[in-house]
């Protein structure tokens, strides 16, 4: 008997593999592979799934795949019943759930910069009446001191990986995950280091101004204020 997350995860390490690069290989999601690393085997969609990736992914690590689907098989599944996953309560997906915090946090962030934009746009209308020809002036201060969004990266095209560091790929991770089609994310600041997957879905604006991508590859970008620096 043997830890069926440990022993992945510890092997995926070893072979210095990131989950972006399983996912490009094996055609399984990230967020599955962290749920067999993390044994939360009712985050995928039936048995018959887990039994697939485990083989799948162990195989791709040079493990025994079907030793794994043994081990799954013994402790997880009892003839045609399904238990469920035993270590799922002790192990959140803490990754999950503090990408899931940041995008709340940034989101609430916006929402209260929007609020003192508009509340300082009705004023300075109201001051405008009262002194004419000034009112133009305060009205320009009060736009140029609103803080403005210096990264955005949208999706319009397709569904990409991506992970957003603060300056470097050392820096704190601002945000790590899949970027849906449609979405897009901000990010303010004037330093980020960026890596995405699937470039070609991808639209980069950095001050309002679009970054040409190279194509159909995984990239890396460094974002400073003098300028973007494909890495």
């Amino acid at each position: 008997m043997f830890e069926i997350g440990d022993s992945l995860r510890e092997a995926r390490q070893r072979r210095s593999i990131e989950f972006i690069q399983v996912e490009q290989a094996t055609k399984i999601r990230t967020k599955y592979l962290r749920a067999l690393e993390e044994e939360q085997f009712d985050q995928l969609p039936s048995p018959t799934y887990v039994k697939g990736f485990l083989q799948t992914y162990a195989d791709h690590l040079g493990l025994d795949g079907q030793l794994y689907v043994d081990e799954y098989n013994s402790r997880f599944v009892v003839g045609d019943d399904w238990e469920g996953p035993r270590r799922s309560r002790v192990r959140p997906a803490r990754r999950d759930r503090g990408i899931e915090t940041s995008i709340v946090m940034v989101s609430l962030a916006l929402i209260a910069v929007v609020t003192v934009v508009v509340i300082s746009a009705w004023k300075v209308s109201g001051s405008g009446a009262k002194t004419g020809s000034r009112a133009p002036a305060i009205t320009r201060r009060a736009t140029l001191s609103a803080p403005s969004v210096y990264l955005r990266i949208e999706a319009p095209r397709g569904a990409s990986y991506l992970v957003v560091h603060r300056g470097s790929p050392a820096g704190q991770t601002l945000f790590e995950g899949t970027l849906e089609k449609g979405a897009f994310e901000p990010f303010r600041g004037k330093g980020f280091w960026v890596q995405v997957s699937s470039p070609e879905n991808l639209t980069i604006l950095v001050g309002g101004r679009r970054v040409a991508l190279s194509g159909h590859r995984r990239e890396s970008l460094t974002v400073t204020p003098s300028g973007v620096r494909a890495d």
